[in-house]
């Protein structure tokens, strides 16, 4: 995708002001430095100005300005993080999504000039985790990114020792918080980070209904802001992979008007 000026694109203020501390939000990083983003856009002068803001914030960053490029260096990297543009030469966004997503499990935030739903919608079902649409600040893009690695995993936050956190059962669907791994009927499902927090944060409090708000908070971070619709594509996505009838969940449930809870898995 071509823009007129990578800057104005990205209302990215003076580097005057970029350079006075007190012009900055405080972004410091909840997380150690040198963790792996690649950017992905074909827009060159656009994806050197995003990585420079990742690197002076602490990141390792990576580019590549198509598609194939992406899907190889995704390989070679094993990025923590990958930002990806929609429209790119050779194998579009989406397309380079679908392929990287059978092999890491990295959090993906897709980038598009097209406002249209169903861009955003497309982006989603085949794996990414959060979505910017252009033109947008380098700054959001760098409060997604913390917001993502600040998500907390269920190891580190239940207060117990990783051997004797619980497996939580519903039915034939067994949760393990601290391995982050998910059984149906003894076997494995394979679940992005994405998903494995939406389910975590479900089953955790099997009891409550979850607005779409809510799961926002607990699993993007109160600071996201954006389409909150995102939380039923990644619904929608979960319930596929654990064969759950969205005519009649066993283990997402809908409650009409307010939003989810957990089912018993009956």
């Amino acid at each position: 995708m071509t823009a007129p000026d990578a800057r104005d694109q990205l209302r990215v203020p003076d580097t005057g002001t970029m350079s006075q501390p007190a012009g900055r939000p405080d972004l410091s990083p909840a997380h150690p430095s040198g963790l792996r983003v690649l950017v992905v856009d074909d827009e060159h002068a656009l994806a050197d100005l995003v990585g420079s803001y990742l690197t002076r914030d602490g990141f390792e960053v990576s580019m590549a300005h198509d598609g194939q490029q992406a899907i190889d260096q995704a390989r070679q990297v094993d990025p923590e993080v990958m930002v990806l543009d929609l429209g790119l030469p050779r194998i579009d966004g989406v397309e380079v999504c679908r392929v990287v997503r059978t092999f890491s499990d990295c959090y993906i935030i897709m980038l598009t000039a097209r406002t249209e739903e169903i861009d955003k919608l497309i982006g989603l079902s085949v794996g990414a985790d959060d979505y910017l649409t252009k033109p947008f600040s380098p700054r959001e893009l760098l409060a997604r990114v913390h917001a993502m690695l600040r998500r907390p995993r269920a190891s580190t936050t239940s207060g117990m020792a990783a051997e004797e956190a619980p497996r939580r059962v519903f039915g034939a669907l067994s949760v393990d918080v601290a391995g982050r791994e998910v059984h149906r009927n003894g076997e494995p499902v394979a679940l992005t980070r994405t998903e494995f927090d939406l389910l975590e944060a479900l089953s955790a409090r099997p009891a409550m209904v979850f607005t779409r708000r809510q799961l926002v908070d607990a699993v993007w971070d109160e600071s996201w802001v954006g389409d909150e619709h995102l939380v039923d594509v990644h619904v929608g996505h979960l319930r596929r992979k654990l064969g759950d009838d969205p005519s009649s969940p066993r283990y997402v449930r809908t409650v009409r008007g307010v939003g989810y809870r957990m089912g018993d898995g009956r």
